[in-house]
């Protein structure tokens, strides 16, 4: 496989997306309808929901069952915890975050939007546009994900209504004028029946746009990653030391965004040395070109001290240097933050310490409104923080790249990731 074959392969053919949506709106239901209808379910998993069905008392199968598989979800009727799955078309490869849609739950849904390409933001038909749905947009708009499609749900219900439809658009429209959002798609669809999931629906001929199962296999998500800022993480260091190769040293890692060409004038992060690249390893291959997110081993024509940590960036083209950071958080933790406290911190293939110095303000998750007075961060909690590192980190704002601009911070007594951060 050629360095081009491969990126096409790594961000052209594997699309990740998440769901979002309030409680009861359909989440898992419309992934089941993906997943039954595009063929993507073995017999016995389909024999095991049916039977889980008829247990339950249900009119039909029941296909939230193929996500909700914690006891508690199916009791409840609910989704509790992040669950992923797997499927395949002839188009394209899917990764899906099935996320929950309770508040106290926000810490899930950061979590599995957070490498996401879409986000399917699902609203109940009956309902229109709730307090739940701007809030899963802002999260969206924070997380830059590149593609949204609102799926209104259980049309059903409202006897497929081209005019609740519309005023749903309208009122989302509304809202998302006033966030990052870049591509936002609409799609009126029934879970439950399977209208506009996969197949076409014969009940709302005034809908003149894709199905959804069409809109996620042909989404341009070529241009999703930064191919522009060369960002290098080094992961490990290679020194085989053998017969073969008693002399070399290789700098492996995942190239988080941009190209590396054999020759490219680069310097190394954080000691400013200068090199240029002799050879781009793949396994047992030389490559001339590596895309991002390739895994790759790097060797420079000069020798320098490399460590795990260490960025490797083309010379004209450097990331921010910096030990006093502003990041905008989602607090993942049951212990509250503590200002002023010290943490450990990862950056890439960089781990540091650092200590916050100050809380800009809180975001109210219901009304979205800033707070600048309240400097109390608990779990599920949104709000910009001031951090200051024990050592300069080089990165990028999140906004420019989503790999080099993200980090997390982890207790050091528990050993637990406390705080997911967005670099602003």
């Amino acid at each position: 496989m050629d360095a081009k074959t491969l990126q096409n392969y790594e961000t052209s053919e594997l699309l990740r997306f998440t769901t979002a949506g309030s409680v009861d709106d359909g989440k898992s239901t419309l992934i089941g309808r993906l997943l039954y209808d595009s063929k993507a379910i073995f017999e016995d998993q389909m024999e095991a929901i049916e039977e889980a069905s008829m247990r339950s008392g249900a009119d039909e199968v029941n296909l939230a069952l193929l996500t909700d598989g914690l006891r508690a979800e199916r009791e409840q009727g609910i989704t509790i915890d992040v669950a992923y799955r797997y499927f395949a078309t002839p188009k394209r490869k899917f990764i899906i975050a099935d996320t929950p849609g309770h508040v106290q739950y926000t810490r899930n849904m950061v979590t599995g939007a957070s490498t996401a390409n879409a986000a399917l933001i699902l609203i109940d038909a009956r309902h229109g546009v709730i307090e739940q749905t701007l809030r899963h947009a802002f999260i969206a708009s924070l997380l830059q994900i590149p593609h949204v499609v609102v799926c209104v749900n259980k049309m059903d219900l409202v006897d497929y209504s081209e005019e609740v439809f519309e005023e749903i658009r309208t009122v989302f429209m509304g809202f998302a004028g006033k966030l990052a959002i870049k591509d936002i798609h609409f799609i009126p669809i029934s879970a439950l029946k399977g209208d506009n999931v996969v197949n076409r629906s014969t009940r709302m001929e005034w809908y003149q746009g894709p199905t959804l199962m069409y809109l996620l296999e042909h989404v341009y998500i070529g241009s999703d990653n930064n191919h522009i800022d060369a960002r290098f993480p080094v992961q490990y260091v290679i020194r085989p030391q053998s017969a073969e190769y008693p002399d070399y040293r290789g700098y492996a890692g995942r190239l988080a965004s941009g190209t590396l060409r054999k020759g490219d004038a680069v310097v190394v992060l954080p000691s400013g040395f200068s090199s240029h690249v002799k050879s781009i390893d793949f396994y047992k291959d030389s490559l001339d070109i590596a895309y991002a997110p390739q895994s790759v081993t790097i060797t420079l024509e000069d020798d320098i001290d490399i460590s795990r940590g260490d960025m490797i960036v083309r010379e004209n083209n450097r990331p921010e240097i910096s030990q006093d950071i502003d990041i905008m958080i989602c607090w993942l933790n049951e212990k509250p933050m503590r200002l002023g406290g010290k943490y450990a911190l990862m950056h890439t293939s960089n781990e540091v310490r650092c200590m916050i110095k100050d809380v800009k303000y809180k975001i109210d998750i219901n009304t979205l409104d800033r707070n600048n007075e309240d400097k109390s961060i608990g779990m599920n909690d949104i709000g910009r923080l001031s951090i200051r590192t024990t050592k300069p980190l080089y990165f990028d704002s999140y906004r420019q790249n989503r790999v080099t601009g993200s980090l997390i911070l982890i207790d050091e007594a528990t050993n637990e990731t406390v705080c997911a951060g967005m670099i602003v």
